[in-house]
This record gives C-alpha cells, structure tokens and sequence, in this order.
C-alpha cells in the first residue's frame, strides 16, 4: 500500500501520530497556498496557520476511494479556510498591485469580448498580460472594495437600497465570470468528441439521445463519454 494511503487510514483509525506525520510531510504544501493570500492585510505566518486548519480538516475529510492524491485534494481545502477567515473577519486589504493587475484583467477581457464576441481563457489574458494565471486568479478573487454593507447606493421615495442588497448579485457575476473561464481550459484538456459533447450537454442543454442522433453514435456511447469526460475535467481541476 502507498504509504500516504496507509497513513490516511491509520490516521481515519484514530492514530495521532500517523494524522501529525500527514501534516509534517505536507506543510510545504500549506506555505504554497498561503502565499498566494500575501498582501491582503495579514502576516504570512498569520495565513499559514488557518491553511493548516484546512490541512487538518483535508485529512479528517478524505476518503480512501478518491481517486486523487492528498496533495490534490488538499490544495482547494486549504485555500478554501484562508478564504473563509478572509471573508468572515470583515476586513479583507488588498495590495495595490492586486488592484492594478484586476484593472489590466478587466480591460483587457472586455476589448476581446468586444472585438471577437467570445470570452477569453486564462491562458490567453496571461499571455497577453505577461501575468500568472495564478496572479490573474487571485487578482479576480480579491477585487472588492470593502465598503460599509448599510451604505445608501440608490433612493427614491423614501426607499433607501443598500450595499448589502447589491452584494449578492455582484458576487455571483464575478463568480460566473471566473468559472467560465475556469470550465473552458477544463474543457480544453478534452479531445475533440468530448469536447463536443460536453458542450452540447452543458452549454446547448441538448438530451444524450439528442447527441446521439447529431454525432452518430449510440445513446450509451454518448453517456459514457460524458462521465468519462467529466472525471477528466474533476482530475484537471
């Protein structure tokens, strides 16, 4: 047996000293995530200690059968606690490079959409920006003006709307952008059938006898691409 899958269940098991073993081999990993939080108006070290509550928290979660290693697993976990403790202490700084590079981001994307009609990936804004994907990501994360929740932005008659009624939707726009972008390097890594697919099932909402009958094969053949196709997409991820 591998050896991080037998300390996994020896640590699901009970035994502290396998679980400790688990955290020690993987805190590198922690300092990686971490970094990527620098300049939102905490310490390094500050950030390295709530990713290894995800750590933590990774390995209690995991489950034998995923067929992923930790490491992979642990990434989104661990970014997912610093992210929380930033949201939830209220008081998110960000760097004024983080604020320039969302500035460049948001420009260029909408001249391409302008130009072409279509959203552009990440690897292209990258290349076009001379930026890390990685930095345009956190850039798009990070890029929210902390602002009172009970400010007046509009009023009409008495009715006073506030921040706190706006955030939700805007939230959720900035979200749906960098998903998009996200879902289509996923689909990237796809070959050409699959591609097809998953784009008539997701984006075109077409049925798999519907896609059957457009590309020529058999219903089951469509189904089993499209789970074959998504697991890549989840492995990529």
């Amino acid at each position: 047996m591998d050896k991080t899958l037998e300390l996994l269940k020896l640590a699901k098991e009970g035994n502290q000293d396998a679980k400790e073993q688990l955290v020690t081999e993987n805190l590198g990993l922690v300092w990686a995530v971490a970094r990527r939080f620098v300049g939102r108006g905490y310490e390094l070290e500050d950030l390295y200690q709530i990713g290894c509550i995800g750590l933590m928290k990774c390995i209690d979660k995991f489950d034998l059968s995923y067929d992923v290693k930790l490491s992979t697993y642990a990434v989104p976990m661990i970014s997912g606690e610093i992210k929380r403790f930033l949201r939830d202490d209220g008081m998110i700084k960000i760097s004024r490079t983080l604020k320039e590079t969302a500035y460049k981001v948001k420009r260029a994307r909408e001249e391409i959409v302008n130009q072409t009609g279509v959203e552009p990936k990440l690897e292209e804004l990258s290349r076009l920006l001379k930026i890390d994907v990685e930095e345009i990501v956190a850039s798009l994360e990070a890029n929210a003006e902390v602002e009172s929740i009970h400010k007046t932005i509009y009023q009409n008659d008495g009715n006073d709307i506030y921040l706190l009624d706006k955030i939700a939707a805007e939230e959720d726009e900035k979200e749906t952008v960098l998903d998009r972008m996200v879902v289509e390097e996923l689909i990237d890594q796809l070959d050409e059938v699959e591609q097809q697919i998953i784009r008539m099932r997701y984006f075109e909402n077409r049925t798999q006898m519907e896609i059957a009958g457009l590309i020529g094969i058999s219903q089951v053949q469509v189904s089993r691409i499209e789970k074959r196709s998504l697991l890549k997409m989840r492995r990529h991820y």
